[in-house]
């Protein structure tokens, strides 16, 4: 498995492409005006407290109150341990917290939609190796880290590094998965910038306001450096040369390994257009992805859920119709977990596969999907096959797709998807004409439409416009306006 990270920076936006074996598999975006604010660390003060929802609302200087749960407010009288998973008896959100209390929350997921952002007192700041949790005395290991000799390693190795520190409070430490196969070296000198960088954020908590910015993660270049670089990545390209030049003083005193990785792209092409990277963006924000059979899926996007849907399209298939749906099927497998990285689809996901008969054929479906997500770093969870042939799944999301990032609502369907036809439009016009017949007196009436509207009202629907006058015995004029959308139109009296 080749892997590159290509890196393309601007004034205005920086943008992110992981390309295996020369395809584009993920993408980050971040722009300079609107930077991504999940890990950003915030003296607020609380806005509101709903005991019914066992939540709070958090004044964090944002344009909308984040939100706070119970479960996420570390307890001061124990240990929490957010890692563990457990919630024992987790108290009234009223004895946690109270109205205009000062508290110091992180962010763990940007604002959504309509939503607002995300809170939790549980703090953790990351390095390359590790995550520094400063409410817990627990040193935990990745998960994605199997082998249990390498954990036993990595935990001795954390417990003797911690046990000769006096400097910090609390020695909660998870080891990363980047730490498989780390030298103590490398792991001692993140614990020392996770040292040095939670002195530096325990003395801006101290001495701010609430309401404060107290800390915010790295820029996405060197985030990227930080936290996607895995065994594989064979090179990490910038068009950049000064970010290039911060990339490497990063490098060289936080991750001095990869340095050798670095690349500057000096050339007069886009870097983004020698991989194919804007088409593919350009791909990844249609509703339909054609597979190479000739089948396509339709992905669509709503604020609670995505929805996928597998169809056959000009696939026939060589023998039957069964081999045919499971050739599709499995081939959409690959084509889903791609996208899912791609558009950054997270939530409640719906996958409609086409109904199989053989249950061999869908347990071999479910197995080849499960192997395809195995690449995907966001935490996945899949259910079996249903009867109907439905898989429902939830792919953890920290931050917007990338649909609502680069696109907005469109303004002629308001959303939907679907304009209403012309005809439509011709009759809505002719109820509203007789609305206002009755409502008002007017010697005539004028009808702003589009031009596709006035058009059918002139040919198709010219009978049903001269059986209108004579009905309400007046004269009804039309006028085209170009810059009315299809489902636009006024009914102005004369």
């Amino acid at each position: 498995m080749s892997e590159e990270i290509l890196i393309n920076v601007t004034p205005m936006e920086t943008r992110v492409a992981v390309v295996e074996n020369g395809v584009v598999q993920e993408l980050f975006l971040e722009r300079t005006a609107k930077r991504g604010l999940v890990g950003s660390i915030y003296k607020g003060k609380v806005a509101r407290v709903l005991p019914g929802m066992q939540a709070a609302f958090v004044d964090i200087g944002l344009e909308r109150a984040a939100f706070l749960h119970a479960r996420d407010i570390v307890q001061a009288d124990r240990s929490d341990d957010p890692a563990s998973g457990e919630a024992p008896g987790t108290p009234s959100i009223s004895e946690l917290v109270a109205e205009g209390q000062p508290i110091v929350v992180q962010i763990t997921k940007d604002m959504i939609g309509t939503k607002g952002a995300r809170l939790t007192t549980h703090l953790s700041i990351p390095s390359r190796y590790l995550v520094y949790m400063p409410n817990t005395e627990h040193i935990g290991v990745s998960q994605r880290i199997e082998d249990p000799a390498e954990r036993e390693r990595l935990r001795s190795i954390m417990d003797r590094i911690t046990g000769e520190r006096d400097d910090i409070p609390k020695k909660g430490f998870i080891l990363r998965t980047a730490a498989e196969g780390a030298d103590e070296a490398s792991l001692r000198r993140d614990v020392d910038y996770l040292c040095r960088l939670w002195r530096s954020i325990s003395e801006r908590i101290f001495k701010s306001n609430p309401v404060t910015l107290i800390h915010r993660d790295l820029p996405l270049a060197l985030r990227t450096l930080r936290d996607e670089i895995r065994p594989g990545v064979e090179k990490v390209r910038i068009d950049s040369r000064e970010n290039h030049g911060k990339m490497l003083e990063f490098v060289r005193e936080y991750i001095p390994d990869i340095e050798p990785l670095i690349e500057h792209y000096p050339g007069e092409r886009p870097i983004f257009d020698l991989y194919s990277v804007e088409q593919e963006i350009q791909k990844a924000l249609a509703r339909q992805v054609q597979l190479k059979s000739g089948g396509h899926i339709i992905i669509d996007q709503t604020e609670a859920m995505a929805t996928i849907d597998v169809n056959t399209g000009a696939f026939v298939g060589h023998r039957n119709l069964e081999e045919t749906i499971f050739k599709t099927n499995l081939e959409a497998t690959q084509a889903i977990a791609r996208q899912l990285r791609l558009r950054n689809l997270g939530g409640i996901i719906i996958i409609d596969f086409i109904d199989m008969e053989d249950s061999e054929h869908k347990r071999q479906v479910l197995r080849i999907f499960e192997k395809a997500l195995e690449r995907d770093h966001a935490k996945t969870k899949i259910t079996q096959v249903s009867e109907l042939g439905l898989v429902e799944m939830t792919r953890k999301r920290t931050r917007e797709s990338l649909a609502r990032v680069l696109c907005e609502e469109c303004p002629t369907c308001s959303g939907r998807g679907i304009v209403k036809t012309p005809d439509t439009i011709c009759y809505e016009i002719f109820r509203e004409i007789l609305r206002q017949y009755r409502a008002y007196e007017a010697e005539g009436f004028l009808v702003i439409a589009s031009q596709a509207v006035v058009d059918r009202l002139l040919d198709e629907e010219s009978a049903n416009v001269s059986d209108l006058e004579l009905f309400i015995r007046k004269t009804i004029r039309f006028q085209v306006e170009a810059l009315y959308s299809q489902e636009q139109f006024d009914v102005v009296l004369m």
